[in-house]
């Protein structure tokens, strides 16, 4: 069996330990600071609450740093994620484990306290209460599992799932970080399921976070001394400091909590903007300012007024969530009534103020708390406008759809000659398919939807937030949708990396065949190994920053493609700079290991430096190599520029 890794990572700690400088320790951190944070709130005990934890887990972290110019890394197996063999990452991973394994200890009175076990000094909030956004109730069941289990154990889990450890690896970091039995801490480890796909759910991530104010009544309680001292020294100031007559600092503004006719008409359901059901076929513009209000309750004054009201001012039971980029605050003026209905076991309310969707989900029994979700979409077009998710119950996802929308199915993404199976559409809303993003445990498919209107077929596909993300293939600057064989073809070994964009405010995905490798060496029956594809695939956001490039690579026969290369907020494979340079290392089935790096069809020439030295023409490059090597590609562009490896 052939297997595959990246070429530009670093080696796996010695057993002599290298020696790590602060500057590599800081380079790791910060490069994988969420991952860090998201180990050391897993290890911190439960019972402190999910707001000091946060602030408790971005403290350890920050103060992980070696205090010597030079440090000894620990001695720890190569992982096959996050920080891959790198030193400067281990030293750092190892010490938030240490401390935040201290920080779950008994105060006792025969020992001074380590600093670990007291609260945090830095990072402060002042006024609010951070905690990481709500999940569903697959992530609940999980945390009140991991909250039954010792400190040493939740590592143990944690490294097994964020780090992807074997059981031995596990061993020697928890040895390595002070833990006195690690085999019994993967004992009870054990007795957890190991559902590890869902500790990358924002249940989990302590760096997106909701915001609720702390205990008024206390703190103004504490405040109404300073107050009433501190008042009549500002109305003296005052009056001594201003001149007569002229405007004062804020002009002729109102004062801040007086009442403003657009906010009041905001919180007005008979001033909510309805649009009539044909006005997109008549208007310049094809996107959400042109979707009719639909839905059995658009008549229901009352749930309307409710809506209306929690956006305004969200209660403490309210779940509020939205896309990174994307504020929660309400709206300028009265928002478009998209939506209003019954899904399933929900009353739910969709409204649209000109740059945000907003969903309103109340349970119709009123046994639960409301939930209201937000999502960017300025400046959607018609592709990107096409559908809204209604909700989500037991794995299925509803969606709303376009009234331009005629035809809906459900495809598998892994299976394209498979077809596509038809979906009711009842006034615009589909029948449950099943939604990929949420899913624990393996990717044997990936389901998405396929809408078809007056200008063709369009893949959606759902990364568990309110608007699915529109899927393209083809070269940067002129994609075209996903909707023929080729097209098809080309997304089939890369669907279940779509898993890695949950949550981060996804517009549209891209992928790209950028070139084509024949492999080195004869398989096991003799023949050519054949050639593999190298494929680009681009996540653009609608906040405009933040995009995720892979640099894929597939050989003949595999099911899926291998990440040889990733990065974020860089142009490569975008529009604005439509090239790639990435490599990999590549054992043959005769047991040679290989260094294949590509580029885009435009690069005129490929070297690497470092473990393995080298150059060729064109924009292919195969050396022989040794496993685990560490490599430095550049290309050069046929017009004389230069192009780095995507690391």
């Amino acid at each position: 069996m052939q297997s595959q890794d990246v070429a530009q990572r670093p080696p796996s700690a010695s057993p002599a330990g290298p020696v790590v400088d602060v500057e590599q320790a800081e380079a790791a951190l910060v490069e994988h600071y969420p991952r860090l944070v998201r180990l050391a709130y897993l290890v911190l005990p439960p019972s402190t609450g999910r707001g000091r934890r946060v602030l408790t887990a971005h403290a350890l972290t920050q103060r992980a740093l070696p205090r010597g110019s030079r440090t000894p890394a620990p001695v720890i197996p190569a992982q096959s994620t996050g920080g891959d063999g790198d030193p400067g990452y281990a030293l750092v991973r190892l010490q938030v484990l240490r401390t935040a394994l201290e920080a779950g200890l008994p105060l006792t009175r025969k020992a001074w306290p380590k600093r670990a076990q007291l609260p945090p000094l830095l990072p402060q909030v002042w006024g609010l209460k951070l905690f990481p956004r709500s999940g569903g109730a697959d992530e609940l069941a999980l945390d009140q599992r991991l909250s039954t289990l010792s400190g040493p154990a939740r590592a143990a889990y944690a490294l097994r799932g964020l780090e992807r450890l074997e059981d031995d690896g596990v061993r020697e970091v928890l040895t390595a970080a002070g833990v006195a039995d690690a085999d019994g801490a993967l004992l009870e480890a054990d007795g957890v399921p190991a559902q590890y796909g869902l500790l990358d759910s924002p249940e989990f991530d302590p760096c997106s976070l909701q915001a609720r104010p702390t205990d008024l009544m206390r703190r103004r309680q504490h405040l109404k001394g300073a107050l009433a001292a501190g008042a009549a020294l500002l109305v003296c100031g005052a009056l001594l400091g201003l001149p007569g007559g002229g405007w004062g600092p804020d002009g002729a503004a109102a004062p801040p909590y007086a009442r403003n006719p657009a906010a009041q008409a905001a919180l007005d359901p008979a001033k909510l903007t309805r649009v009539s059901p044909a006005a997109w076929r008549t208007s310049a513009r094809t996107d959400f300012s042109v979707w009719p209000a639909r839905g059995d309750l658009t008549g229901d004054t009352a749930l309307l007024r409710r809506v209306l009201a929690v956006w305004a001012r969200p209660g403490g039971t309210v779940r509020v969530s939205a896309t990174p980029g994307t504020p929660s605050g309400g709206p300028a003026g009265p928002p478009q009534l998209l939506y209003a209905g019954t899904v399933d076991a929900a009353r739910v309310v969709i409204l649209h103020d000109g740059w945000r969707i907003a969903r309103y989900a109340e349970p119709k029994d009123g046994t639960q708390g409301a939930a209201l979700d937000f999502a960017r979409v300025d400046g959607a077009r018609r592709a990107e406008a096409s559908a809204v998710v209604l909700g989500r119950a037991d794995g299925n996802v509803r969606y709303l759809t376009a009234p331009w929308v005629e035809k809906a199915g459900e495809r598998d993404l892994m299976k394209p000659g498979s077809g596509a199976m038809d979906l009711a559409l009842t006034d615009g809303v589909t029948a449950p398919l099943a939604g990929p993003a949420l899913r624990s445990g393996g990717c044997a498919s990936w389901n998405v939807l396929q809408l078809t209107d007056g200008t063709g077929k369009r893949l959606l596909t759902d990364l568990g937030e309110l608007v699915p993300a529109r899927l393209t293939a083809g070269r940067p600057g002129s994609p075209r949708e996903v909707s023929g064989a080729e097209a098809l073809r080309t997304w089939k070994p890369y669907a279940c990396s779509l898993g890695t964009l949950r949550s981060a405010g996804v517009r549209s995905v891209n992928a790209w065949a950028f070139n084509e490798q024949p492999l080195p060496g004869a398989s096991e029956a003799g023949g050519g190994a054949g050639s593999a594809a190298w494929v680009c695939t681009r996540a653009e956001t609608w906040r405009g920053d933040g995009a995720r490039v892979l640099a894929q690579f597939h050989t003949p026969g595999g099911r899926y493609g291998a990440v040889a290369a990733k990065a974020e907020n860089v142009p490569a494979c975008g529009a604005r700079d439509p090239h790639v340079l990435a490599g990999v290392l590549w054992k043959s089935g005769a047991g040679d290991w290989y260094l294949l790096a590509a580029g885009s069809r435009e690069t005129a020439s490929v070297r690497v430096r470092g473990g393995v030295s080298g150059s060729a023409r064109g924009s292919l490059l195969t050396l022989p190599a040794e496993r685990g090597v560490r490599a430095e590609l550049k290309g050069t562009l046929r017009d004389g520029r230069s192009v780095g490896g995507l690391h």
